[in-house]
């Protein structure tokens, strides 16, 4: 199940909810995606941007400067600030991962290569920080300039910390919260700013980005392994074939017997992956429960996010973003 399958679901009231905001996001992205000397950039951006993506960042921005009572019209500047940084991080991942689909089609280091899909990335920070500096607030600058770095730096933490059994869940929470909830905390916190809301109302903001984006990356680590039912519908096993530490596998790890970690060193250290080994590897998660473990801290972080919006002000606003916390979870369920 998807976040878009129908329009009851939370994304889509908020996106209904804020369809003039996100035409005029979604306008602009256009317009400053654009490049009158170097046409591939527009191609390879629009590979992506139009791809169908539900647009979950910028959404954030614009429903955070909303429910904080701000007019307009800079919390578009900064819808498509974060959605440039988000897109910038996919072009690059697509790249380091060495991925072949994104939103079910070909990514764009395929379609074209590697040095293209690089360099229009680093073309998609520029023009982000472009984006961010029209709004002319200091602060906001300050967030989402060291929510980049931050981003930057788990997606270098995870590459170090891949395929180390000795990865533990701090580690993993140190690198979802880099490479995930940075962007969802900064995009949720510059909406309060934007609208000079008081600090604790910021501070909230900042919060459910952080613990929602946390809930969010640990929903995907386990949709990978097909969620804790097998009737997700989503191919399962990327991960695992990239040898990549998630949370299910770190669980699974640190309970296993010996025979067991002989197992996970040669597959996932050494990376001798056989047939039959994914199937071995969800038997072992299922034995230790590390699949159900991780839809209970995803849906303990849904919780805080959910806590957190209790100092902003109530309304439909609100209560759609606590909607989505739960949904995010749910998808899972």
């Amino acid at each position: 199940m998807s976040l878009d399958e129908t329009a009851t679901k939370p994304h889509d009231r908020l996106a209904a909810h804020l369809s003039a905001d996100m035409q005029a996001v979604n306008a602009l992205i256009r317009d400053r995606m654009a490049s009158e000397h170097a046409p591939r950039i527009p191609e390879v951006t629009a590979h992506l941007v139009e791809a169908g993506g539900k647009r979950l960042r910028p959404m954030l921005t614009l429903a955070a400067a909303r429910l904080c009572g701000y007019p307009g019209p800079y919390h578009v500047h900064l819808a498509a600030t974060v959605e440039f940084i988000h897109t910038a991080t996919l072009l690059h991942d697509d790249v380091v991962d060495e991925s072949r689909q994104r939103r079910g089609r070909p990514t764009a280091n395929l379609l074209w290569d590697n040095k293209s899909s690089v360099l229009v990335g680093d073309y998609l920070f520029a023009r982000s920080f472009q984006l961010m500096t029209e709004a002319g607030n200091m602060r906001v600058l300050s967030i989402l300039s060291n929510a980049s770095a931050v981003i930057a730096e788990g997606e270098v933490l995870q590459l170090t910390a891949a395929q180390d059994l000795r990865t533990d869940e701090a580690v993993y929470l140190q690198v979802i919260r880099g490479k995930t909830a940075a962007l969802f905390a900064a995009a949720t916190e510059v909406g309060g700013v934007l609208a000079g809301a008081p600090e604790d109302q910021v501070q909230a903001l900042h919060d459910y980005g952080d613990a929602l984006g946390i809930a969010f990356q640990m929903v995907d680590d386990l949709l990978d392994y097909g969620g804790v039912a097998e009737t997700i519908g989503k191919n399962t096993g990327d991960d695992f074939r990239e040898r990549k530490l998630t949370l299910p596998v770190i669980q699974a790890v640190a309970q296993a017997d010996a025979e067991e970690h002989v197992f996970w060193t040669r597959v996932i250290e050494k990376g001798d992956q056989r047939e039959g080994d994914l199937d071995h590897a969800l038997m072992l998660m299922r034995r230790h429960g590390t699949l159900q473990a991780t839809r209970d801290a995803a849906l303990d972080w849904a919780g805080r996010a959910r806590d957190a919006l209790g100092a902003l002000p109530a309304g439909e606003l609100r209560d759609m973003l606590a909607d989505l916390a739960d949904y995010v979870v749910a998808r899972v369920a």
